[in-house]
């Protein structure tokens, strides 16, 4: 339903048609029953492998047991591998290192901000990765000392609710001058909002993750202060590689765990693209491909 998830699927296309594989999607839209209902469906239809992309933890599960059932290979992205402890096998868990995100923040924040309030507004509080981001970024920040959370709201991965969120948090009296958005749609709207009340850097800056397009240039003007590179563009295109090469059985082994790198956004890096990676589809990603996971260069 948001972006990243879009520009995931995208990638995990891309990857198919350079192999001839047809890909069927079908979307959840962040409900329960209508993600039992799409897994179910995929089942029934006998398909070669799965790829599930979902938004609560016990979905992985579900689809990891159905699965299994059935003899369907299937790689889960961006479960941070929490499937990996079900008693289903299942091919890999794809995903960025959102624990290392965490540490990441909270180290700029304490190094070049000391002494200032920190408020968050998250992506779905039952979303894996903002569990793992949060496990390490809370604890992080109290070991350094330097700054203090004072708020963490739920964005809902919806760029309406994060600005109602940080308008609520600046109407309600929280002083703090470092406002972290776990992604860069949700910020660029409160950028806006920001913008238009005379708030941006003055005294609120903000602080993200992804490296999507729209935040690209926002961080060239100034308008949001630090992000980190993620593209689910590629993760996805990963994902595909992951699961084609076992029902090629060119890998067999089952859960592995399968991390993307990830990397500050700084001048020097903001125009490489083998550093701040694309999201749309992008020919760099078989490049980068090649060069991290060279165990799927006979696969394309």
């Amino acid at each position: 339903p948001d972006t990243w998830y879009r520009k995931d699927v995208e990638g995990f296309e891309y990857a198919a048609s350079l192999v001839g594989v047809e890909v069927i999607v079908l979307n959840s839209d962040y409900d329960t029953e209508k993600e039992i209902t799409n897994i179910n469906t995929l089942v029934n239809m006998g398909v070669d492998g799965m790829c599930v992309f979902s938004f609560n933890p016990n979905g992985a599960f579900i689809v990891a047991r159905e699965a299994a059932k059935a003899g369907i290979p299937l790689v889960v992205t961006d479960n941070v591998g929490q499937v990996l402890q079900s008693d289903d096998d299942i091919v890999a868990c794809i995903d960025f290192d959102w624990e290392g995100m965490g540490v990441n923040i909270a180290n700029y924040i304490a190094d070049k901000y000391p002494g200032e309030n920190i408020a968050c507004i998250m992506g779905l509080f039952e979303h894996v990765p903002v569990q793992m981001f949060r496990n390490t970024f809370e604890p992080k920040v109290k070991e350094l000392g330097k700054n203090e959370i004072v708020a963490i709201r739920d964005g809902q991965y919806t760029p309406t609710v994060a600005v109602d969120q940080a308008q609520d948090l600046i109407e309600s009296g929280y002083e703090f001058s470092n406002l972290f958005i776990f992604n860069e749609e949700m910020a660029a709207a409160v950028v806006r909002m920001l913008k238009t009340r005379g708030l941006l850097n003055d005294p609120i800056r903000v602080i993200t993750t992804n490296g999507a397009p729209y935040g690209i240039e926002l961080i060239k003007e100034g308008s949001i202060d630090y992000s980190i590179s993620t593209s689910p563009g590629w993760e996805g295109f990963v994902s595909f590689l992951a699961l084609h090469a076992y029902t090629q059985e060119l890998i067999t082994d089952l859960n592995q765990q399968i991390l993307l790198p990830n990397t500050p956004i700084t001048p020097e890096t903001i125009d490489d693209k083998t550093k701040v990676v694309p999201w749309d589809v992008d020919p760099v990603w078989i490049d980068l491909t090649r060069e991290y996971f060279p165990q799927y260069n006979s696969l394309y």
